[in-house]
């Protein structure tokens, strides 16, 4: 039985398309004649994750995202993915939507459950969807705040600027220069005057030299005085004032409580009361005696009789 030649082009052409399908999916790691587990997913934001991209377990990959599609008009999305490996994992795992970069892509890892109670996942089964930051979204994060205080400060910067415009106006750059030249000669003014300080001091450095010495003079002396104080029994001073102390302590006591003479006099009114009326008749005695002087003193060469005696008008009673 003979085939045509247009049959034969065809066996080929199927027999090539067949090779390159296995040797495609050799290449990415897949078998086609191997039966892979089929496993859902439901997420509200696939955040980029597409068909194709690789599902792994621990890092390793185990198979890779057959489809993204709609759940229902609700807007969730359901992801279906291929799991190649005979791994076993339960009802519980969870599915999560990790990576991201700047060059690469979302991919999806399965977080295992080995929970012994639960049930272990079968295909077809629909495992809870979860989401992983990336590395993108941990960039933003730190970012985020960075830019903020970078908006502010421009901010902040384009304000002072702005108000440092509005102040240096004409006027104001003339009272600038202004103060400059007044600061200019200012600091001439305190030039001359610490040149003629100079002057001064160099007139007058041999009194400057023997003020200090001087004053280097009396330094020894009162160091010399401070080694005689220190040499001086202190302890001894001051218990001999604190005796003289006590002494007047016990004088002024004795003064006040009326014991002895002293007290007496200072505290009983009586003796002061007699002390001022003898005090006041010895006053009045010599007052008599100063108008009377024939009532004490009698004097007669002949021997005449003194005559009686008359009170004085102004004599004190």
């Amino acid at each position: 039985m003979k085939y045509s030649r247009e049959v034969k082009t065809a066996v080929l052409a199927i027999v090539a398309i067949v090779i390159l399908l296995f040797g495609y999916s050799f290449l990415k790691g897949e078998n086609l004649l191997a039966q892979n587990r089929i496993f859902y997913a439901e997420y509200d934001d696939v955040e980029g994750l597409s068909p194709s991209s690789e599902v792994t377990i621990n890092g390793l990959k185990v198979g890779q995202v057959s489809s993204i599609e709609f759940k229902d008009n609700s807007g969730r999305l359901v992801v279906s993915f291929t799991v190649k490996n005979d791994f076993k994992f339960s009802k519980n795992s969870k599915v999560n939507i990790y990576g991201g970069s700047i060059i690469g892509g979302k991919s999806l890892a399965i977080v295992p459950n080995y929970d012994q109670k639960s049930e272990w996942a079968q295909s077809g089964d629909t495992l809870e969807g979860d989401k992983e930051e990336g590395i993108m979204e941990l960039v933003n994060d730190k970012l985020t705040p960075l830019q903020n205080k970078l908006e502010n400060t421009i901010t902040s910067a384009d304000s002072m600027l702005t108000a440092i415009t509005e102040i240096l106006d004409d006027s104001t750059s003339n009272n600038i220069r202004g103060t400059f030249r007044n600061l200019d000669a200012t600091v001439s003014s305190f030039r001359v005057t610490a040149d003629e300080l100079q002057g001064i001091v160099k007139g007058n450095s041999s009194k400057i030299d023997r003020t200090f010495t001087n004053l280097d003079e009396m330094s020894t002396n009162f160091n010399k005085f401070s080694d005689t104080l220190s040499t001086m029994n202190i302890g001894k001073i001051t218990s001999d004032l604190e005796k003289v102390i006590a002494d007047f302590e016990g004088i002024s006591n004795k003064l006040n409580s009326k014991e002895g003479t002293a007290g007496k006099l200072i505290n009983d009114d009586a003796v002061y009361n007699n002390l001022d009326q003898a005090t006041k008749q010895l006053e009045q005695l010599l007052q008599d005696i100063k108008l009377n002087p024939k009532r004490y003193v009698h004097f007669s060469v002949f021997g005449k009789k003194a005559g009686e005696y008359e009170e004085p008008e102004d004599s004190l009673k």
